[in-house]
């Protein structure tokens, strides 16, 4: 499952291109777009509660958004068709960020962004994870090709846009979504228009319960709730945290921008790596760094080398993470489950998380303070630790591999 193909086996670069450029651009988008929001906000009076609701809409689509796009991906098969639409719908909605009409505005606005912008990259990685699988052989080394264009675009996007902010101030901030999906649209565009075979039969859609009920599923997407869940503090409030702590907004690039270089070198190299556990002590092994990463971040982010260092682990607690989770959601759920088994994965560990992490997180951190919310995404950490643990000794009991 965690293998390399053979040379023979693995699709030209022609073929692995599109989808490469794809996620390159979506992450740069992410980068301009979500690290910067809450700042943005802020830049318009809003306090950090009101800030937290609204960076918590992107984590509320993530409910229903993806399943709904990967369900009739997987009906239809047209998953480029439906990601151009998506991304030409996002590109219109984010006209609104334009006009200033208040918290509500703003509510509906990124709703509307949110709700296409959401299913893109699961249908992504399904096409991805369709392209990369050979006999049912999932291969780490091409898919950590294809996905460190995603990194290497958000971290060139976010350096450049915190270098931007700093001197241009937070105005411009629209302008710059609105650039950014113009680029998602063109290169939606550019994605090849294939059907996929399994979707043209007329054979009814494979149901999902008969998976669903594997205890195995079951606790994976639990220590995946748990584990992104512990990833909140960063995606919605380490910005904000920083800049509490006085640092810059350049500088708090250069800390997103580490953990992105360091989550590029990882899938550059992680055919290396992958194989030498399996993917089920990836989980535990990832879970347990995240605990130590979120609890010095909550401690000590006042010491910048040891924050570095911090931001580093990102390799680990999001890249192998998130490669280990791909691999086993597309063996669990193959062929026409493979769309929504990836819309579950963002359901699971972006959507519900999100909600939680952004709504609990803004009142934790307008109580006792922003590092609260580091203290608190630790302890979620520990409980994936937990279940991760339970998945790796159900993947063991009978046999060696997961």
């Amino acid at each position: 499952m965690s293998q390399a193909l053979p040379p023979a086996a693995l699709p030209g670069v022609l073929q692995v291109l599109p989808f490469a450029v794809l996620t390159a651009v979506y992450c740069a988008h992410g980068a301009l777009f979500n690290p910067y929001l809450p700042l943005w906000l802020k830049s318009l009076g809003l306090d950090v509660v009101l800030i937290s609701v609204l960076c918590s809409v992107q984590a509320a689509t993530r409910m229903f958004a993806p399943y709904a796009w990967g369900a009739l991906s997987d009906r239809t098969g047209e998953r480029a068709k439906l990601m151009r639409w998506g991304a030409v719908l996002a590109l219109l909605a984010s006209g609104g960020l334009w006009f200033q009409g208040g918290a509500v505005w703003l509510g509906v606005v990124l709703l509307l962004i949110y709700v296409q912008t959401s299913g893109m990259m699961p249908m992504t990685e399904a096409a991805v994870a369709h392209v990369v699988t050979h006999n049912g052989v999932f291969s780490t080394k091409l898919y950590g090709r294809v996905r460190l264009w995603g990194s290497l675009g958000f971290m060139l996007a976010v350096m450049a846009a915190g270098a931007w902010y700093e001197h241009v101030g937070m105005g411009s901030f629209p302008l710059i979504v609105t650039l950014s999906l113009l680029a998602l649209v063109v290169s939606a565009f550019q994605m090849p228009d294939v059907k996929e075979a399994h979707a043209a039969s007329v054979q009814p859609a494979m149901p999902m319960a008969p998976v669903l009920a594997q205890p195995v599923v079951r606790w994976f997407f639990a220590s995946v709730f748990f584990h992104i869940l512990s990833h909140m503090g960063i995606y919605s409030f380490f910005s904000l945290y920083m800049d509490s702590l006085g640092y810059s907004k350049t500088m708090i690039g250069v800390l997103w921008a580490v953990s992105v270089t360091v989550e590029i070198g990882w899938f550059f190299t992680q055919s290396r790596w992958m194989p030498r556990l399996s993917l089920s002590a990836w989980l535990v092994l990832c879970a347990g760094v995240m605990a130590l990463r979120m609890g010095v971040t909550a401690s000590l982010a006042s010491m910048l080398w040891l924050l570095m260092l911090m931001q580093a682990l990102h390799a680990l607690t999001f890249a192998a993470h998130h490669s280990a989770c791909i691999a086993l959601v597309s063996h669990h759920f193959p062929g026409r489950l493979r769309g929504r088994g990836q819309a579950l994965y963002i359901i699971v560990g972006y959507g519900v998380p999100g909600v939680v992490g952004g709504l609990v997180g803004g009142q934790l951190s307008s109580r006792w303070g922003l590092a609260s919310v580091f203290w608190a995404t630790s302890a979620m950490a520990v409980c994936a630790l937990l279940c991760a643990v339970k998945v790796w000794r159900l993947n063991h009991r009978p046999l060696t591999g997961s």
